[in-house]
């Protein structure tokens, strides 16, 4: 227990739970109710030193386990998944602040990593060709790197670690997991499933902690990769930090996706889509379509209809079954601040808001952190909203006369995660998709987020690495090639055989 009375959540190490006395306790919000439900631990390099031994010591068995074998293991958390499945959403729900509709949105999504990774026997296939010179012949094969890391952000208690350890221990490697801080309470229970399912103690390791706990992972050596996911300069500095040390990482980054509303697209379908793009999950996602262009007489056709859309919008807490709401609470109240103080900006700056979540209250829940859906029209390129990712409730409009002119807006800020356009006409998509500096683009889609067979590709500075999470970019970067060239000589032929 931790000192405020509320449960410390224990260390996973060697296959066992256990406490860790001495350390400070960072609090878990109910961000609904605004109360503390839960601690963790500021794990520093012992608590890391410790896990990663114990990954590293489980590493040899669980390499040369048969894939096919570690697949099963993957087979059986699924269905443990499933079974708990509305049980863990509402725990999402929760810790988190999203819909319950959001959090089973979030664990299905996971779930599909792992139905991804149960392939993993023909993933790892290798290539090979025979006689590539006379009587010599070659082949690769995929070997696992040996103890891999996760640093997972709020925003997705079980997808975005989802994202990583199915795959990786997939893969043969051992893992070492650091949830957010912020949300730890849902990968603590998964890992109960995983334990039923089977997997060997030491191959999954789960550590609490922030900065001190995060720079012990990047500098140990046994680590020999880091999946991670951020914002935009922590991300950076991961990908710098964790290569200095010899490291494979893949760090995800934060993100402004641009929405180009064309005047030919559909008034009612393009308004649903954009509400959700931008408000779902409260705009706590990095696949939000934070920022959207109107082109030419498209602001007047869109904007009435979404305004009055995002005005019914009901807010409230979201940790009971009943009367669940269309958006929840954001995560903190420092959060909470952060974003309204970017309103304010943006208001300042000369923008117009159509619709104002600043002032929301939620009569059954006064305590909870509640930031009502926010619209901004005519903004600029120089106003402070644009100067980073907002990461909450908050859609900005920005204006354009042409489709070219909005592309270009979209290609002057500084990320690439995704990029969408809501149009009828086929040409305007194709030279949308063809020239927007994005990794992932939605048509008519406002969430271009791919499925778990495809990888996770941001562009600019919101991927720092070379191999993307998910798919088989994802198989690609927790293994390595090893290729094999083989003669044989011809023994058994000529007379000392026969003799």
């Amino acid at each position: 227990m931790s000192d405020s009375g509320n449960p410390m959540c224990p260390l996973y190490i060697s296959g066992k739970w256990r406490g860790i006395a001495g350390k400070t306790g960072s609090p878990v919000f109910n961000p609904s109710r605004g109360s503390v439900i839960a601690s963790v631990p500021m794990c520093g390099p012992e608590e890391v030193n410790e896990a990663v031994a114990s990954a590293k010591a489980a590493f040899p068995a669980w390499r040369d386990t048969p894939p096919n074998e570690r697949a099963q293991v993957l087979f059986r958390v699924k269905i443990l998944l499933e079974d708990a499945f509305e049980e863990l959403c509402l725990g999402i729900a929760t810790e988190h602040g999203k819909t319950l509709s959001e959090a089973r949105g979030d664990l299905r999504r996971g779930i599909e990593v792992v139905e991804f990774a149960c392939g993993i026997p023909t993933l790892l296939m290798g290539e090979s060709l025979e006689n590539i010179a006379r009587g010599i012949d070659c082949h690769t094969d995929r070997h696992p790197l040996g103890v891999v890391a996760g640093i997972c952000p709020f925003n997705f208690p079980a997808l975005v670690p989802m994202w990583m350890w199915p795959i990786a221990i997939a893969c043969g490697n051992t893992f070492l997991l650091k949830p957010s801080e912020k949300v730890p309470l849902t990968m603590q229970r998964v890992v109960g499933l995983l334990e039923k399912a089977g997997l060997p103690p030491g191959v999954m390791n789960i550590v609490h902690g922030g900065r001190e706990c995060v720079d012990a992972i990047l500098e140990h050596p046994d680590v020999k990769a880091i999946s991670f996911v951020g914002s935009t300069p922590v991300a950076r500095e991961i990908h710098r930090k964790g290569t200095l040390h010899g490291k494979r990482v893949q760090a995800a980054g934060g993100a402004k996706n641009f929405i180009i509303l064309m005047p030919d697209a559909d008034v009612d379908r393009t308004v649903e889509a954009v509400k959700d793009g931008a408000f779902g999950c409260a705009g706590e996602r990095c696949m939000a379509g934070s920022t959207a262009v109107a082109v030419g007489d498209a602001g007047k056709r869109l904007l009435p209809a979404l305004a009055d859309l995002v005005k019914s919008m009901k807010v409230g807490p979201t940790d009971v079954r009943e009367s669940q709401p269309d958006m929840g609470a954001v995560i903190s109240a420092e959060h909470k601040a952060r974003v309204s103080g970017l309103i304010d900006a943006g208001e300042h700056g000369g923008a117009k808001v159509l619709a104002d979540g600043r002032g929301t209250k939620v009569a059954d829940a006064p305590e909870g952190f509640f930031l009502g859906p926010t619209l901004i029209d005519e903004v600029e390129e120089t106003n402070p909203l644009m100067a980073t990712e907002v990461f909450g409730p908050v859609l900005a409009v920005m204006r354009a006369k042409t489709l070219v002119e909005a592309i270009a807006s979209a290609n002057r800020q500084a990320f690439g995660n995704g990029a969408a356009i809501f149009t009828n006409s086929g040409k305007a998509a194709r030279e949308f998709r063809r020239n927007v500096s994005a990794g992932m683009v939605g048509i008519n889609v406002g969430v271009p987020a791919p499925l778990a067979y495809f990888p996770f590709t941001g562009w600019n500075d919101s991927f720092f690495g070379d191999l993307h999470i998910q798919g088989k970019e994802g198989v690609e970067f927790y293994t390595q090639r090893k290729t094999t060239t083989t003669r044989w000589f011809s023994f058994g032929d000529g007379e000392i055989w026969a003799k």
